[in-house]
């Protein structure tokens, strides 16, 4: 088997989702490959309209269903156990991709001898149809960069390190399926942004990554995806996912090897997105999780604020306001509530 496409499906079925989805998966233009539809105890019809496609095309899907939520990474490691394919990919149930999409990206690994491929994405909030996609993708929506030229070719260490920092979306790459096996390469489970800690930790594994420079892959904006609500589960789930990749770093020998790279990316996505995120989606946010954040990160890395990256890519009224807590939790908390509540009010003002 050549591909094998993992799909992770949870309560996907309406307004055509899911079927969109898989109907861009069984018309690919690729030969010898199988979908694995991983129906992670949906309570809607996802599992029906699943059986049916495995129906439809026997030779080309199969259905694994359980009874307890995995949530994503789970789902994908099901979807690991049973794969096949020289080749893996995964897929969000609720995107989908033009009909060459794994057939360029398979025919670029064939062309450079690379174990990683991928390409950039479009941002779309409407079903569109597949021929309108491959025809003219930035007329369906806006363009979206997924890693960029100084991470190609053979993987050196700063390569690796430009990487490790700035993985890229999982979804949109083709994964060589010996390097994932020999490595025990896997997803943490029950939590959500599971590819935080996954595509950094991966990506030190691989030895050559390329690219295709075209947005082959749609990703579905809607009110049920995971990035647009907040809520402190899920800003507790992204510091599990960080508290996860320090431990696997620790595990596998890469502390010191990425000691920068894990400082900042821990500090980054543990503490100043969540932080901010919370306060800006949480209606009530509450003062004792915003001091556990900062607790958090100066307990694994006190010095984060000096770190090269942080001082690189923090933008100037982050850096300000995150200094002010740590003078004092209370005084940021009250400052940025107002800020928000300024912000707010002129917004109305100007409607």
């Amino acid at each position: 088997m050549r591909l094998s496409i993992i799909v992770p499906v949870y309560n996907m079925a309406g307004e055509g989702k899911l079927n969109y989805c898989m109907d861009s998966l069984v018309a690919q233009t690729v030969t010898d490959y199988e979908i694995i539809a991983v129906n992670d105890a949906s309570t809607d019809n996802s599992l029906e309209i699943l059986r049916g496609y495995e129906r439809s095309y026997p030779d080309k899907v199969k259905v694994i269903t359980y009874a307890v939520n995995k949530r994503q990474g789970g789902a994908k490691n099901e979807g690991l156990k049973a794969a096949s394919g020289e080749w893996i990919g995964f897929i969000d149930s609720d995107d989908w991709v033009t009909p060459d999409y794994y057939e360029k990206l398979l025919k670029r690994a064939a062309e450079t001898g690379a174990d990683m491929v991928g390409c950039d994405y479009c941002l779309v909030r409407e079903h569109v149809p597949l021929e309108k996609c491959m025809v003219s993708p930035a007329s369906v929506g806006k363009v979206v960069q997924n890693n960029f030229v100084g991470q190609t070719g053979e993987l050196d260490e700063e390569k690796h390190k430009k990487l490790f920092l700035r993985p890229g979306s999982m979804v949109i790459k083709v994964y060589k399926a010996c390097v994932i096996r020999e490595n025990g390469l896997d997803f943490p489970e029950g939590i959500f942004y599971e590819d935080n800690c996954a595509g950094s930790v991966w990506s030190l594994y691989f030895r050559h990554f390329e690219k295709v420079e075209e947005p082959l892959y749609f990703y579905y904006q809607h009110e049920q995806s995971t990035v647009h609500f907040i809520t402190e589960e899920k800003c507790r789930d992204r510091m599990k996912a960080m508290e996860i990749l320090y431990e696997e770093c620790l595990k596998r020998g890469f502390l010191e090897r990425c000691h920068q790279e894990l400082e900042y990316r821990f500090a980054e996505l543990y503490y100043v997105v969540t932080l901010f995120s919370y306060m800006q989606g949480v209606k009530r946010p509450r003062l004792s999780f915003v001091r556990e954040l900062r607790e958090g990160v100066e307990e694994k890395f006190p010095e984060f604020r000096k770190n090269v990256y942080y001082r690189q890519y923090t933008g100037q009224e982050e850096e300000r306001l995150i200094a002010l807590q740590g003078q004092s939790d209370g005084k940021f908390y009250r400052q940025y509530r107002l800020k928000l509540w300024v912000r707010r009010l002129r917004k109305r003002l100007g409607k």
